[in-house]
């Protein structure tokens, strides 16, 4: 197929006139009608009103997590006294995703798996920049190298993904950290979700040896 011929057969799939037609008016008003974008013919429920009690688990939520009345909701993972950093593990520059990372250009670029954190965490925990850290929940256990960065939120860390796991130290990767579980109420990702505990590699040596 062409390119054009995929766009035509996309449009035509997801319900949207023709490329041909596309390409000739330029653009295709999407916008719903005023009365239905406005709900004057009512809300899309069977009764047509608007409930500020859903049947959360009719749509999923089959471990009853969301609550019954529109309210907040923690839905992330709690700090802790023993895991009281907050990770973070966004694409680093060069993958944007797994493919990314097959490419040694990328792979060269980003160097090796590092944990970004503030100076006054790394102080504290007596971690100076290129150090080797280990990070860790009930989940299990990583290794990499610490980056110092001034742009970084005390108690936040950032590892830089998505690295495969044989670049890693141990050959496990970020992914051992991270939930599988699907966010309700019916999946979603959690994967920035994540509490986590930081100690210097270097401490767990001396403390070994001693």
């Amino acid at each position: 197929m062409t390119e054009m011929q995929i766009i035509d057969a996309t449009l035509r799939a997801s319900g949207w006139p023709d490329a041909a037609t596309v390409l000739r008016e330029r653009w295709i008003d999407g916008a719903l009608p005023f009365d239905q974008a406005h709900f004057l013919t009512g809300f899309p429920t069977g009764d047509k009103r608007f409930h500020f009690a859903p049947d959360w688990a009719a749509m999923g939520d089959t471990r009853g997590a969301m609550p019954k009345l529109p309210d907040h909701m923690p839905a992330f993972e709690q700090n802790s006294e023993e895991c009281p950093f907050r990770l973070m593990t966004s694409p680093a520059r060069s993958f944007l995703n797994t493919s990314f990372t097959e490419m040694a250009s990328g792979r060269k670029r980003e160097g090796r798996p590092t944990v970004m954190l503030h100076p006054d965490d790394a102080d504290r925990l007596g971690i100076a920049d290129g150090d080797r850290v280990r990070l860790g929940n009930a989940r299990g256990e990583v290794v990499l190298h610490a980056r110092i960065a001034q742009g970084m939120q005390s108690g936040v860390l950032v590892a830089e993904s998505i690295w495969p796991s044989d670049a890693f130290e141990t050959g496990i990767g970020i992914n051992a950290l991270t939930s599988d579980d699907p966010g309700p109420p019916l999946g979603g990702a959690v994967f920035h979700d994540t509490a986590v505990w930081l100690r210097p590699v270097a401490a767990e040596l001396r403390l070994a040896a001693e």
